[in-house]
């Protein structure tokens, strides 16, 4: 057996065979402190063996003990003469081992780290071949032509507004995945919404052989929904129909709706194909309100929207994470985030945004938007060609996609194939006629690449009348303007973007355009220097 032994130099109290007292109480507090077959003493015992026995002590400082009013000097007495330089060369010894162990397991733990970050934030897998032999064709549908109007709502219920949006929006989605139908995308239709038109006028304006609308009436928790097909060449209705349902019912409603325009208008789904929509597996509404309010935060495309639309979402995921349309938009807003500010890292932000994708894709992998998601994300890394096969793989699963011909064409312009990307620019704004601004801005800007300047100027021209302070637009006009030797002009471009945006700079701005070619880069980068930018 060991013993731990604890001594103290205080008067003791002896009373019928019993000791007790503070010397007592302080020697039993003081040994609990001792080593197994050690000794300690207190600072009174010390005080008068310190220079007396040869042996040495160790200072263990003060401790309080229980029911004792001061603190009390605690020295641990050392076995041997010399225990305590041993002791201390022991400690370094240990205190090595333990540093060389942290050395070679530290850089281990921090790859470990770094591959689990990556892994979650930053991989994505490499993209299957679409086109191996490069063809690049992907024609546009070969067959009917139809825009559906947004959805009227006839109640005065202003929550109803989102769910007549969300409606529409699925049925343009649903629709556009039948490849013998064209299908006129949801920016151009809505261009259209609380405006009386005639059908032949819109007809006319999109391109559209057929013309759907409808409205919705809610009353109590019932709802009816309207629709009817109009052909824009004669304004005849091809196909009526109503709908009585329980509210909760209107997503099963947007399917069947979907599949008896697709009968009205004699086009089978060939055996498997299934109808897919913007908002599958959506089942309930507060989560469906959202996500149209979030869709329309996006597309406003200022700081103040991108703010919201991040909220809508991340409060969307915390309710059902299984959404596949809320991580595409999810990812999508962090990456205008980068371009808008509002991230407090873009290094964050991006890999936000890379998740977002891995998820999307790991929900359905067969989902088009999501694709084009990954082809934008491995466009900014700089890896062109596995962008090219994303944005490929997006057209394919779904040819009415047209913000997938959109990427495609930015990405090869980024490519250093300018003249290419006119054609599937070109087919973007054939499926959606009324675009948003960046589309007629990548049109141009791959004219601009192309040497074409003039046909470049007049379109960027054009993207400023509908969108003033798009001030990107004013970037690439004040460089086409000074390729073609306008200085006075390309001066006044650079002007506006420094009156739009007061910090820009040629640094932080080039890092947002990953040319694949350096000559490319180096080319538009002179231009902005020589038209008044700053660095």
């Amino acid at each position: 057996m060991e013993f731990r032994i604890g001594i103290n130099l205080g008067d003791v109290i002896e009373e019928e065979g019993r000791i007790y007292g503070d010397g007592v109480n302080i020697a039993a507090r003081v040994e609990t402190m001792a080593e197994a077959g050690g000794i300690c003493i207190t600072g009174r015992a010390y005080d008068q063996v310190a220079n007396k026995l040869g042996l040495e002590y160790e200072s263990l400082g003060e401790h309080h003990g229980k029911n004792i009013s001061t603190p009390i000097r605690v020295y641990r007495v050392l076995s041997y003469p010399g225990a305590a330089a041993h002791r201390v060369i022991r400690a370094k010894k240990t205190l090595k081992k333990k540093w060389v162990l942290a050395a070679v397991l530290t850089p281990v733990i921090l790859l470990i780290i770094f591959v689990g970050l990556y892994w979650k934030y930053f991989y994505l897998p490499s993209p299957a071949e679409i086109d191996p032999r490069g063809k690049m064709t992907f024609d546009l549908p070969q067959g009917p032509s139809i825009a559906v109007l947004p959805f009227v709502n006839i109640s005065k219920d202003p929550d109803l507004d989102y769910i007549c949006d969300g409606i529409t929006e699925n049925i343009i989605a649903a629709l556009s995945h039948t490849p013998k139908l064209l299908v006129i995308a949801r920016n151009s239709t809505f261009a259209y919404k609380g405006k009386s038109i005639l059908v032949q006028q819109i007809g006319q304006e999109l391109g559209a052989q057929y013309v759907m609308e409808g409205s919705i009436q809610k009353y109590n928790e019932k709802i009816r929904i309207t629709v009817q097909l109009i052909t824009t060449n004669s304004g005849f209705h091809l196909w009526s129909e109503r709908y009585d349902r329980e509210l909760k019912d209107i997503f099963k409603l947007q399917d069947e709706i979907t599949i008896e325009i697709m009968k009205a208008m004699q086009i089978h789904l060939t055996d498997g194909m299934q109808i897919h929509g913007r908002w599958e597996g959506v089942n309930n509404l507060q989560i469906f309100v959202k996500l149209i309010r979030a869709f329309e935060y996006f597309r406003q495309l200022t700081k103040e929207s991108n703010i919201l639309a991040r909220k809508e979402l991340e409060e969307v995921i915390a309710l059902n994470p299984d959404i596949v349309q809320a991580h595409i938009l999810s990812g999508i807003n962090y990456l205008m985030g980068i371009q808008l500010g509002t991230c407090a890292s873009d290094l964050i932000c991006f890999g936000r945004a890379t998740e977002a994708a891995q998820k999307a894709l790991s929900l359905d992998e067969n989902n088009s938007d999501a694709h084009g998601l990954a082809s934008y994300l491995f466009t900014m890394r700089k890896e062109h060609e596995k962008a090219l096969k994303e944005a490929k793989r997006a057209i394919t699963l779904n040819p009415n996609n047209a913000d997938a011909y959109d990427t495609l064409a930015w990405i090869l312009i980024i490519s250093g194939r300018p003249v290419k990307a006119i054609e599937f620019s070109k087919k973007a704004i054939r499926l959606n006629p009324i675009p948003p601004a960046y589309y007629p801005y990548h049109l141009a800007w791959a004219y601009r690449d192309s040497r074409q300047y003039e046909k470049a100027i007049k379109i960027y021209n054009k993207c400023l009348e509908c969108q003033p302070d798009f001030f990107k637009a004013y970037v690439h006009l004040a460089a086409t303007y000074t390729f073609l030797g306008r200085e006075e002009e390309a001066k006044a471009a650079a002007l506006e973007v420094l009156n739009l945006d007061p910090d820009f700079s040629l640094e932080g701005y080039s890092d947002r355009i990953p040319y694949k070619n350096q000559s490319d880069s180096e080319r538009f980068l002179k231009a902005l220097r020589k038209a008044g930018l700053p660095e």
